[in-house]
């Protein structure tokens, strides 16, 4: 997939590793509880995150949640206290977090992460029916 075609929709995009039970599950949560169709979605494995990490070669071998907003990448907790505030209520509030120091939210996101094949089965990703458009692999 070309840059130029995912520079394309200006909505932001989240990255996600696409082989993780727990990350397909976060997908579900975020597109049930959008206030509006707001995010496009990603795998890591996909050719859209390899555009990204050509434009953002720090993100190489980051195996995170990505939230790519305006040419900006967010990574971990920054990136889910970004989704949090496009969510329903009472999911906004979530982002009152941002005053905690990022190291502490990281290092609980970490944790998580970690954990995260354990907790739930790993499985491909298929996007829900009606909505493979806003899936760009």
């Amino acid at each position: 997939m070309k840059a130029a075609v995912i520079a394309k929709d200006e909505r932001p995009l989240v990255l996600f590793d696409g082989e993780c039970g727990l990350c397909s599950a976060s997908i579900q949560f975020i597109l049930r509880r959008e206030r509006r169709p707001y995010f496009r979605f990603a795998p890591l494995q996909g050719q859209a995150a390899a555009a990204v990490r050509h434009r953002h070669p720090w993100l190489e071998g980051v195996d995170s949640l990505v939230v790519v907003d305006r040419g900006r990448a967010l990574m971990r907790s920054a990136a889910a206290l970004q989704i949090a505030g496009h969510l329903r209520w009472p999911w906004p509030l979530a982002r009152a977090a941002w005053i905690i120091p990022r190291p502490l939210r990281d290092a609980l996101y970490d944790v998580v992460a970690r954990h995260r094949h354990r907790l739930i089965p790993s499985a491909p990703f298929r996007p829900p029916t009606g909505l493979a458009d806003r899936f760009l692999d």
